[in-house]
């Protein structure tokens, strides 16, 4: 069985609803309800040690992409993350898991808000299957994380949701 990743949330290549779009309290323009979206995986190759989780835009104007969400040390026993996981008042994080510095410079979701008029954006979900230790705190930026990811992941499967305003 291959690693694979889908969504309750939206179909790959669909549009992310505005549920999934950041907040007005992150002061990009948008107002949507900044809820991660629910992702679940199937068939981890054999000597997973945790999971990964990142979202990345790169089509944002930045030169290098905008990262957008990015969980780790998730459980190897866990194989799904609950719409609003990401949220981190919302208690929905597995025990374990890491939320760590995104573009936005917070450690938790934060949701599209490409800029007005521009084409529609794609937001990559990308769960990782780890077979080694990933070294990070909360405020470790999301190059790094990626970098390590690099060098340890085993396998990973993608779900892309787009955004336009």
């Amino acid at each position: 069985m291959a690693f694979k990743v889908v969504s309750d949330s939206f179909k790959d290549g669909d549009y992310l609803s505005t549920d999934h779009v950041v907040s007005a309290d992150f002061g990009f323009g948008c107002a949507g309800g900044n809820r991660s979206p629910h992702l679940r995986w199937s068939g981890a190759p054999e000597g997973t040690k945790s999971f990964a989780v990142t979202c990345f835009d790169p089509d944002a104007p930045t030169g290098s992409g905008f990262w957008h969400w990015v969980v780790i040390n998730i459980p190897a026993s866990v194989s799904e993350l609950e719409l609003d996981a990401g949220n981190p008042d919302s208690g929905k994080l597995p025990a374990g898991a890491l939320q760590t510095r995104t573009d936005y410079g917070a450690a938790r979701y934060g949701g599209p808000c490409p800029p007005e008029g521009d084409h529609p954006h794609r937001y990559v979900f990308t769960v990782h299957a780890v077979g080694g230790d990933i070294n990070a705190d909360a405020d470790t930026s999301a190059a790094v994380i990626g970098f390590q990811l690099h060098f340890n992941t085993l396998a990973k499967s993608a779900v892309m949701g787009l955004f336009k305003r």
